[in-house]
């Protein structure tokens, strides 16, 4: 079939399916753009929940880790000084006895003796239950005053519990030490005789 339009009608219709194209293309860019655009934003808005979601549970964590440890930490802490507590309080009742005996001995007046030391929970601390033997009744006082004097540095405080004198033995034969004193005494503050005392004594 031969065309005989006139060459500008050939031209301008040749141009016209060029522009037609041209349209068409740019449309698909736009919409392919849009997509584009709608596929990011919606990535862009879920990223962002989901770092804010991340955000917010490790603020959860740790505030619980940090409420946890602290609990933890309380404890060990209770324990310790439970323990520390009861260390010192085993310690302080805790007699170096070598040395009490030697103090007391030379605090003793001449013509007693000592048979019996028990050791006591007093209000105020660790003590001691004494008990000795003596010739007569003034000896058998004279034990309290001389392990309550200070110089001696063993107790702070003796008191008499009872003294009993009796000028024979359950066996019937003469005593030679017929006098009994029961004391109660309570170790002076800071002494040398317990454990837990014996850097802070010299």
């Amino acid at each position: 079939m031969i065309n005989l339009m006139p060459p500008e009608i050939k031209k301008s219709y040749y141009y016209a399916e060029k522009n037609d194209k041209l349209i068409k293309l740019v449309l698909l860019l736009i919409i392919g753009l849009l997509g584009i655009g709608i596929i990011g934003t919606y990535g862009w808005v879920s990223l962002h929940r989901s770092i804010n979601s991340q955000k917010q549970n490790v603020a959860y964590l740790k505030t619980n880790l940090q409420k946890n440890n602290l609990v933890a930490t309380e404890n060990q802490v209770t324990t310790i000084s439970n323990d520390f507590s009861l260390v010192v309080k085993v310690l302080s009742q805790e007699v170096v006895f070598s040395k009490l005996l030697t103090q007391m001995a030379g605090a003793l007046p001449s013509g007693v003796n000592l048979t019996n030391l028990t050791i006591n929970n007093t209000t105020s601390g660790s003590g001691l239950d004494i008990t000795a033997e003596a010739l007569n009744y003034n000896l058998a006082t004279q034990v309290q005053v001389n392990l309550a004097d200070p110089v001696n540095g063993i107790f702070s405080k003796v008191d008499i519990v009872n003294i009993s004198c009796n000028s024979q033995t359950s066996s019937g034969t003469v005593a030679t030490y017929p006098c009994i004193v029961n004391l109660r005494a309570e170790f002076a503050k800071n002494n040398q005789f317990l454990f837990i005392n014996q850097g802070t004594s010299k």
